[in-house]
C-alpha cells in the first residue's frame, strides 16, 4: 500500500514535480473531469506556481454604504467581514475568493503583505487585482482575471469565508487541494488527492520515458501503444 503523504509532502510534490496538465489528466482518468478554474484566471507573474489548501470566501455586491433603513448586520461595515477573512489565513492555505462582479479589484498590495507575513499559499481571484507592482515586489503569488485599480471599498464586501463557493460551476470546499501554474488552477477534491497526486507522479515519469523513446526515433503510434499515454 502506499504510504498516505502529509500536506507538506503533497504541496510540495506539487510544486517541485509536476503540473497541472498531468495532474488534470489524472483527474479526467478518475472520473472528476470539471476540476480546472476558467482559463481567464492566470498568475499576475507568469512563472508563478502554487499549491496549498483552499480558504474559499464570499463576495458580494453593495450599492451604498448603508442608508438608514438597511438591516443587513454588514450594511454599515466597509469591506464587511474581508479582515477577519485574512487574518484567519494559516500557513500554506489559498484565500480564494468570488461571487461579485467584476467591477472592482478583490486584492490588492495591503492583503498581500499581510497574507505573506502569515505565510499563507497565495491567492486565486475570481476578478481582478490591484497594486500590481508592490505584489511583484514582495513576490506574493497571486492569480486573477486581470489587473484593475478601481476600489472595492463602496462596491462589495466579503460575507463569509470557509464557506463553499464556486466558480462558473466548479465547486470548491474549504480544504480541498489547489494547484495552479501557468497553465491552469486546478481543484482537487479532498477524498481524490492521495490517489490523483500518485497517479500524477506515474503519469509524469511515464512521459518523461516516452519523451526519450520518441526523440531516440520511436513513432508517435508505437509510442502510445508501447505506453499508453501522449
Amino acid at each position: 500500500m502506499t504510504t498516505k503523504m502529509t500536506d507538506a509532502e503533497l504541496i510540495r510534490v506539487l510544486k517541485e514535480e509536476l503540473f497541472t496538465a498531468v495532474v488534470g489528466d489524472v483527474l479526467d482518468a478518475m472520473g472528476f473531469r470539471r476540476q480546472f478554474l476558467p482559463q481567464a484566471i492566470k498568475p499576475l507573474v507568469e512563472t508563478t506556481r502554487i499549491a496549498g489548501r483552499a480558504m474559499p470566501v464570499l463576495e458580494a455586491d453593495v450599492f451604498d454604504e448603508g442608508g438608514e433603513d438597511a438591516r443587513g448586520p454588514l450594511s454599515r461595515v466597509p469591506f464587511g467581514i474581508m479582515f477577519e477573512a485574512l487574518d484567519d489565513l494559516k500557513p500554506d492555505e489559498i484565500y480564494i475568493a468570488s461571487g461579485s462582479s467584476f467591477n472592482y479589484a478583490l486584492w490588492g498590495g495591503l492583503m498581500s503583505t499581510r497574507a505573506q507575513h502569515l505565510k499563507a499559499g497565495g491567492a486565486i481571484l475570481n476578478g481582478f487585482i490591484r497594486d500590481a507592482g508592490e505584489i511583484e515586489r514582495l513576490g506574493f503569488p497571486v492569480f486573477s482575471r486581470g489587473i484593475y485599480a478601481q476600489d472595492q471599498g463602496v462596491r462589495g464586501k466579503v460575507i463569509d469565508f470557509r464557506t463553499a463557493i464556486e466558480i462558473e460551476g466548479i465547486r470548491i470546499h474549504p480544504g480541498d487541494l489547489i494547484f495552479a501554474d501557468r497553465e491552469g488552477v486546478l481543484v482537487i477534491p479532498r477524498e481524490a488527492e492521495q490517489e490523483a497526486v500518485a497517479r500524477a507522479i506515474e503519469k509524469n515519469n511515464t512521459e518523461n520515458a516516452v519523451a526519450v523513446a520518441i526523440r531516440n526515433g520511436m513513432s508517435t503510434r508505437e509510442a502510445f501503444d508501447t505506453f499508453g499515454v501522449m
